[in-house]
């Protein structure tokens, strides 16, 4: 079976033939790397699974830098998906400055940036799908969205995520699941369920009065001559991480023993092969691996991780097919007497230069992007350095914005959410508005301003670090660590929940926090309705206009120890 030596085989010939990025000119990568390069695989069996998740709006090709710190815990410690850098070069067999390491890694970023071009792009997207349907046949594909697709841009704040629904229907996937879509409302969710053309699942999500299911749990394709259920499983935090008064009747959550009885059901009712189309994160995902039994592939959204090729858990399958549209997850199955007999898997980076765009989803991207696309290029300033979003601390675009909030509100001290959703810019690019919203553009943005003690300030912290760091992955919310300004801390992610933090300072006076004293401060994306402050994508804009020119600096105030 062909599966991590086939990854390396491929990404060996690819070095072979470029080399280390710093002498290779972005013509020679370009003319190197080619779409049937990427396209090679040894296809298996009868059955072929693509995975798209966590696109997160992106219609166009994107920089997207991958995260420095991907700390494990407990068993996940230096395991997939907790390896950054060199440790993934290495675990994978990539050569350094190769367009794996460029597509996977986060080292010589900026260098490897200007010489392989940006990843993804909906339209390139389309063609491979179709390159794949084309190559395997339409009755033996089936393409699945693992979510968090219809939010992170201008357009799809400003449409209700109407121009990514709209895109992605000519790429006809076969099934959905959802966590930020639900940020637009019960209402708006079911008035896209009802023209979508093809089922959004949640298996995990019932109402809070009789606990009567939501979503439709489960779908039976025949693909290949086999029959595949899909299940479809929503964040479970979803209530917690964002707004519950946006969805006030739903209950969400895990529930393993909810999945374990839509698994037998589907095998009831002759499922040969059972796919868990799931937003829970990587390693609740391996963890269900361990306690649903009868689950043959698990297709895992929200964390954002990339891994070259499924991981085995048992008799399960795991692949996380990363984010903003860098990559297409493939596993190829083959079936005998109803069971899985063997596979193989791979995770195909979407180099936008590398790839032919499909004409009628670049048509129809032009099309709902037409009406903003004066205002989405409008700039706002220039970077002098590299902005980033993405790494369980500290990233500069956040850094920006904890900036922009104490100045523009006055504050001592900072609060930016550990989103892990907003592109990159290199140094010297242009800020556009696009840019700026691919960072901020949601639902519930205002700003506020409050008194918060030193207490509170800890509780906050540990809290959220608890939420990161817990040694059991079903206590874990996906996110990466709430940014600061104008406070420095110490953190141990291995410690118990409230001796993960110590060392506050407060940065302006070089002061210790004082647990009674009272701090003013700002922050964004509560999850409490009616608050009140300017929109954080409007402070931002003046923020950046005014001062034009922004020059990110390392931040060291941050310490991690333990890891």
């Amino acid at each position: 079976m062909l599966t991590r030596r086939h990854f390396i085989e491929l990404a060996a010939a690819t070095a072979a033939v470029t080399g280390f990025a710093g002498g290779l000119t972005r013509v020679a990568a370009q003319q190197k790397l080619s779409q049937s390069d990427l396209l090679k695989f040894d296809a298996k069996g009868q059955v072929t699974l693509l995975h798209l998740t966590d696109i997160h709006a992106q219609l166009k090709p994107i920089y997207f830098r991958p995260p420095s710190e991907n700390f494990g815990v407990g068993a996940f410690e230096g395991i997939p998906p907790h390896l950054v850098g060199e440790q993934f070069l290495k675990h994978f067999g990539i050569k350094a400055g190769s367009p794996y390491a460029y597509a996977h890694t986060m080292l010589d970023y900026v260098n490897l940036a200007k010489t392989y071009g940006r990843l993804g792009g909906l339209d390139r997207i389309a063609t491979l799908v179709n390159a794949i349907r084309a190559d395997r046949g339409e009755n033996k594909v089936l393409f699945l969205d693992g979510g968090d697709t219809w939010q992170g841009s201008y357009t799809a704040l400003k449409t209700k995520g109407q121009d990514m629904i709209d895109c992605m229907k000519l790429l006809k996937p076969d099934a959905m699941v959802g966590h930020w879509e639900f940020t637009y409302g019960e209402a708006r969710v079911k008035e896209v369920i009802d023209s979508l053309g093809f089922p959004f699942l949640g298996g995990n999500v019932v109402d809070n009065e009789f606990e009567e299911a939501v979503f439709e749990s489960t779908k039976i394709f025949e693909k290949g001559g086999v029959k595949v259920a899909v299940i479809g499983q929503a964040f479970p935090y979803t209530p917690i991480a964002n707004p519950r008064w946006m969805f006030p009747k739903w209950s969400f959550g895990i529930r393993p023993e909810r999945i374990q009885s839509h698994v037998d059901k589907a095998r009831a009712d002759g499922a040969e092969v059972v796919v868990l189309l799931s937003h829970n994160g990587c390693d609740v995902d391996q963890k269900l691996a361990t306690v649903v039994n009868g689950i043959d592939v698990i297709l895992t959204g929200h964390t954002h991780d990339s891994i070259p090729v499924a991981l085995k858990i048992g008799k399960t399958l795991v692949l996380s097919s990363g984010s903003h549209g860098k990559y297409l997850g493939r596993i190829d199955i083959e079936v005998k007497g109803g069971k899985v007999v063997d596979y193989n898997s791979t995770m195909i980076p979407v180099f936008s230069d590398a790839i032919e765009p499909d004409k009628e989803v670049a048509a129809k991207i032009a099309e709902v992007r037409a009406p903003y696309e004066k205002e989405c290029n409008r700039v706002i300033g220039k970077t002098e350095g590299m902005l980033y979003r993405r790494g369980n601390f500290n990233g500069t675009w956040d850094d920006l914005i904890c900036e922009g909030m104490m100045a523009e509100r006055d504050a001592e001290i900072a609060i930016s959410p550990g989103f892990r959703w907003g592109t990159t810019l290199l140094p010297g690019q242009d800020i556009t508005i696009d840019d700026l919203y691919t960072q901020t553009g949601m639902t519930y943005p205002n700003v506020y301003r409050l008194e918060f003690t030193g207490a509170q300030l800890h509780e906050i912290l540990e809290d959220v670090c608890d939420n990161l760091f817990h040694k059991d992955p079903f206590y874990q919310q996906g996110g990466d660590m709430v940014r600061v300004g104008g406070l420095g801390y110490t953190c141990a992610p291995k410690e118990d929940k409230g001796k993960r933090i110590t060392g506050m300072t407060l940065l302006k006076s070089g002061k210790p926090i004082e647990g009674d004293k009272k701090y003013v401060v700002g922050g964004w994306a509560s999850v409490n309705q009616g608050t009140q402050g300017p929109a954080i994508y409007d402070l931002m804009e003046k923020y950046i206009s005014e001062k034009k020119s922004i020059a990110p600096i390392k931040n060291e105030t941050v310490k991690i120890v333990g890891m």
